[in-house]
Parts: structure tokens; sequence; C-alpha cells
């Protein structure tokens, strides 16, 4: 597929896109849930950056909390997910293509998935990348995959504004349950071109860390 038909592919639809944030953000997160907390520690959107945001993936909720604090509505931009090819099939995979999500190969991501996630990030979109690359429920101790690394270094090659994002999910129970609580925490962005001598290795320890010290404070703000 090339990059114009990806273009068209995973065009926002508008209408589709007002409609998903009003069931989302105005009936079924405030239905569902008691509270939300968003911690900010200071953090604020850089200006003429490009955003990749690595959020930790413990449940489904994930990408509706995401999008409640960082979608359209607060930056006046879209969450652009990258997701597995499993999520894109079906009728979920129809109502995800025109949300503006995309899918990609974990074990052998093809050249044109790549392109496409780096056009998103030179344009200044803001790509939502789990690199954890699956639901890691009970947070258990697991090596990132390297995608999210390689993927930002290629894109400093069309822009060198590209930075990070280290954000932490928490909830109250596991599984999410009704009229339970959540909680982000965002961590300071990381500036890609400071690590471009990382190994892929080391760079994804310091990640991690960095998730992971977010992932703490969010679990503190909901009890546990």
């Amino acid at each position: 597929m090339n990059k114009k038909s990806l273009d068209i592919w995973h065009k926002i639809n508008p209408v589709l896109g007002f409609i998903a944030m009003f069931v989302t953000q105005d009936v079924v997160l405030r239905f569902f849930f008691r509270k939300k907390k968003i911690l900010n520690n200071g953090f604020s959107i850089p200006i003429n950056s490009s955003i990749i945001l690595a959020p930790t993936h413990r449940s489904r909720w994930d990408g509706l909390v995401l999008t409640m604090a960082m979608g359209r509505r607060v930056t006046k931009k879209d969450c652009r997910f990258m997701v597995t090819k499993s999520e894109m099939k079906g009728i979920q995979g129809w109502f995800l293509k025109r949300l503006g999500c995309f899918s990609i190969n974990q074990l052998s991501p093809s050249l044109s998935a790549l392109r496409y996630a780096i056009d998103l990030i030179q344009k200044g979109e803001q790509l939502v990348v789990f690199p954890e690359g699956k639901i890691n429920k009970y947070g258990k101790k697991l090596f990132l995959k390297e995608g999210l690394y390689r993927l930002a270094r290629l894109a400093t090659k069309k822009t060198t504004s590209v930075i990070i994002v280290p954000i932490g999910i928490a909830y109250s129970k596991v599984p999410p349950n009704f009229r339970g609580e959540f909680c982000l925490s965002f961590g300071k962005p990381i500036v890609i071109t400071d690590y471009l001598n990382f190994p892929i290795k080391k760079f994804n320890t310091f990640l991690n860390e960095k998730m992971t010290q977010e992932e703490q404070k969010a679990l503190k703000n909901v009890g546990r």
C-alpha cells in the first residue's frame, strides 16, 4: 500500500470522530468511572515539537482515558494510535481506521506503515505507541519492544524536534471496575536527540524506568 492510499484510508472521519468523542468522554467514561485524576507534574506540551506518547498498558480502557486527557478537546490534536494488526479486524477495525488508528506488524513492520508513522510525527500529530506491545494487566516487569525507539530515531531524519512523553496509567481495581477510579501521570518529555547514541536496550531500560515511576505515582493516587 502506498503512502497516498494510507493517508486516505486512515484519515479521521470528522462526524464519526465527534460522535465517538461524545459517547466515550461525555457518556461512557463519566458513567463508568466515579473519579478521574490527571497528574501533570509540571508537564506542558512543548511548542513546535513532534510528540510520541508512551503510556503503560494495563487495560482496554487506556486508549479512552488517554484520549480524554490528551485528545482534541485538550490539545486541539487527535491521538493517533499505533495498534496491532489483530485489533484492526472486523467491525472494531472499521471504526478504528476511521478514528485515525493504524496497524503495524510488531514482528516485521512494513515499510509503508513506518513511513506513515514518521509522516504523522513530522506533521506534528500526537502518535500513541504502547511500548510494552500488549496489555500487561498486572504490571509485571517485562522488556519493552524495540519499535518505538527505532521509529523515533528514524523520525529524527525528518525533524529534530521529536520528544517522547512517558505516561503512567492506573486504575483503582484490576480489572477496572464500575464506579472505580483512574489516574494518569505525565512524566518529563524525553528529547530523543539527546539519546541517539544509546543502544536500544539501554534506552528501553531508561524509558521503562520513567514509565514505571509515573505509574507508581498514578497507583498511589488511586489507593494501590
